[in-house]
């Protein structure tokens, strides 16, 4: 179990609290009235301006790392300045540091309730790659469409498959998600063009890239923690019948690019080391460049709630975890790179979709409802086999001790008709 923390904030945080000051993820926000973005770290109810924070020199040696609205600088300058800053915030917000503490006029400038501010793309996302890491749900899927005998395909136990997203279309949670056209193949017939009928969400995580490397220059599995900034939560939106007509030969495309929702606030690894935990054996041993030491996972509880347009409280669809991955993260960046392919800070890697064993831990809709085969109820009579107009899709993520919890608050979405 994880050591409890002696720290404790002068703020009141609640218990239950996805931010005490042993979190303290970090984010992109407007004040109310402004047009530009500020930086900031989440704290219990509270935001905390390091804009204005660092311009009064209070952050110390942070050489103006969170100016200019995105988190790119500071994520490029590695992980000795993320652990330099998350260690001086937490100073600053002790109980016991008076600097903050006693300083009403200061707090009235940088604290700003959380519910108030209007929350932005944390960095400017320049590429985006979406793995297909959980063995469960791929085998889902490929007994579906393959049969059991031929689920998995023989490259997939041997390294983390995945496909380049489309990073113009990554949107904050609380955007609304507009259901996309496309082409549609009915069973029998052509080709149709139309609203897709199959929309679904993906239950996902991802992680940001700090310093990238040079074009031709592999991540080696053992450098690749020093690349990761830190992680959100991630439903890539995944409309099932444009993806099954379009993806032969080529994969993913109109079916996936339409949107992908992230969560705002980007907890840092630091903040989830206390729940790193052993992912599942791998078998066969993964080639010398996938094996090493940098491949525990982490124990991430996360859950998928719906909430239909005239209900007031989601109902929970899934409960899942993070830890049922197969491939790493840093699994996942060694393989990326070891053609020499480079990264950049702002980059997004997300996990692909996560399912237990358990029918009640799958990860999407097509999995729960069996493609359609069955229905998923929710609370209050109503059922669904895939997401319609009006519902919004809410996942959660939170990492959880006797004493305190790491959350990730919320990624959500509103499905509005097609146009």
């Amino acid at each position: 179990m994880p050591t409890p923390s002696p720290l404790k904030c002068f703020l009141d945080i609640p218990k239950n609290s996805d931010f005490p000051i042993q979190n303290l993820p970090f984010g992109a926000f407007k004040r109310p009235g402004d047009s530009e973005p500020h930086l900031g770290t989440a704290i219990g109810d509270w935001v905390l301006d390091l804009t204005i924070l660092e311009s009064s020199g209070l952050l110390l040696n942070s050489d103006f790392l969170f100016q200019g609205g995105t988190l790119n600088q500071f994520m490029a300058a590695g992980k000795l300045s993320w652990r330099a800053v998350r260690d001086r915030l937490q100073e600053l917000l002790s109980a016991s540091t008076p600097t903050l503490r006693d300083d009403s006029a200061l707090q009235e400038r940088i604290l700003l309730p959380r519910a108030g501010v209007i929350m932005s793309l944390p960095a400017s996302i320049g590429d985006y790659t979406d793995f297909y890491s959980s063995r469960e749900h791929a085998t889902n899927v490929g007994t579906m469409f393959r049969g059991k005998e031929n689920a998995l395909m023989p490259n997939w136990l041997h390294l983390p498959v995945g496909y380049h997203g489309r990073a113009s279309s990554i949107v904050i949670s609380g955007t609304d998600v507009r259901r996309p056209n496309g082409q549609l193949k009915p069973e029998e017939g052509a080709p149709v063009y139309g609203p897709s009928r199959l929309l679904d969400f993906e239950l996902e995580m991802g992680f940001f890239i700090g310093p990238g490397n040079e074009l031709g220059t592999p991540i080696p599995l053992r450098s690749a923690p020093d690349h990761i900034f830190g992680m959100v939560l991630v439903n890539d939106w995944s409309a099932r019948d444009i993806q099954k007509w379009e993806y032969v030969p080529l994969g993913p495309f109109l079916g996936k690019s339409f949107a992908t929702t992230i969560s705002p606030w980007i907890v840092t690894m630091d903040a989830l080391e206390p729940f790193r935990c052993t992912g599942p054996e791998q078998d066969p041993a993964p080639l010398p460049y996938l094996k090493g030491d940098c491949e525990a996972s982490y124990d991430i509880k996360l859950e998928v709630g719906i909430r239909p347009a005239e209900a007031s409280d989601v109902s929970i669809v899934s409960r899942s975890n993070f830890r049922y991955m197969y491939w790493t993260i840093c699994q996942q960046l060694a393989h990326h790179t070891v053609n020499g392919c480079n990264m950049q800070p702002g980059d997004l890697l997300a996990s692909g979709t996560i399912s237990g064993s358990d029918p009640g831990s799958f990860g999407s809709m097509l999995e729960l409802s069996w493609k359609g085969s069955k229905a998923v109820p929710l609370d209050h009579g109503e059922e669904r086999k895939f997401i319609q107009d009006g519902d919004t899709v809410v996942l959660r993520g939170w990492c959880e001790s006797e004493h305190f919890r790491i959350g990730f608050g919320e990624a959500s979405g509103l499905v509005l008709p097609a146009i």
